[in-house]
């Protein structure tokens, strides 16, 4: 039965052992005295799955907020080399602020 990441990092020790019980891989070598932390990376290895979470965004367009970061990122270092601190603040709240919308948007 094939795998996700996702689904193994929910499975208990007891039951990752158990599936690498019929799995021949040099990385499951010893699987048996395994912990969770170093079985999961070890499975995911043998069984040739991605050993990360993938993270997708829902409801904006990702790309379009990164482009738009950096545009104000280099605004940023303008502000920084005219020495304009109010604007540089200002800037910088608003980076912030799309920063927290990209994160708040990650499923």
């Amino acid at each position: 039965m094939p795998y996700t990441y996702e689904q193994l990092s929910k499975l208990n020790v007891t039951e990752l052992r158990k599936i690498a019980d019929g799995i021949e891989h040099e990385a499951l070598h010893g699987h048996s005295t395994m912990h969770k932390e170093k079985l999961l990376p070890a499975l995911c290895k043998a069984l040739n799955i991605e050993g990360h979470a993938h993270h997708t965004v829902i409801g904006i367009n990702k790309s379009g907020m990164k482009a738009e970061i950096k545009k104000w990122k280099r605004e940023r270092a303008a502000a920084v080399a005219g020495k304009d601190y109010v604007k540089l603040a200002e800037i910088r709240q608003h980076i912030h602020n799309l920063k927290g919308k990209l994160r708040r948007s990650i499923v």
